[in-house]
């Protein structure tokens, strides 16, 4: 997509918000991952836009370092989400940001995800996330677009509630199509 501005967004917008306005249910939007056991070793390997993406255990639980680490995959997301919500956000504030540079950190217990201390939490601690940028507006405007940013990027407030892991058998064929059964299934 070539550069827009507010107006052009909001035409392209439009017919979106109308439609959702007028349909709820139009508006509930499918996102779907998907991973499998394909490599060796203790990795899951995730479909991605650039291609194939290995996940491996971090160094601190055992991992060699050679594979992708999660939690930095889910500082990514929420870096690329919070980016694109910003930029939109910018856009219709009619705000110009030259330079910006969006960084997401955050730590996780090593203790907690190896079962070692069941005070220990599981997951990302303290994650922060924050953007640099080069621009004439002013504190107030720059405040409003933190504020618009956080509560419209997606991958921000769904990190607020944990999702739900549900886990179901099925056979080989049904998990990848075209896959040869078992004898017994025959």
């Amino acid at each position: 997509m070539k550069t827009v501005d507010a107006s052009t967004l909001r035409a392209i917008q439009r017919p979106l918000k109308e439609r959702y306005q007028q349909d709820p249910v139009s508006a509930v939007t499918p996102l779907q991952a998907e991973g499998s056991f394909g490599d060796p070793g203790i990795t899951c390997t995730v479909k991605g836009w650039a291609g194939p993406v290995r996940a491996g255990l971090h160094p601190a639980t055992g991992g060699d370092g050679d594979d992708a680490c999660s939690g930095d995959m889910l500082l990514q997301a929420l870096v690329a989400c919070a980016g694109v919500t910003m930029r939109s956000v910018a856009t219709s504030m009619g705000l110009s940001l030259s330079l910006v540079r969006i960084e997401a950190t955050g730590a996780f217990d090593a203790r907690g995800t190896l079962g070692l201390a069941r005070e220990v939490p599981v997951g990302l601690l303290d994650v922060e996330l924050t953007a640099v940028v080069q621009t004439d507006a002013d504190d107030a405007a720059l405040d409003k677009l933190a504020q618009l940013t956080e509560r419209y990027c997606v991958v921000g407030q769904s990190l607020a509630e944990p999702p739900h892991l549900t886990i179901r058998r099925r056979s080989a064929a049904e998990i990848v199509p075209g896959a040869a059964q078992p004898l017994s299934a025959r």
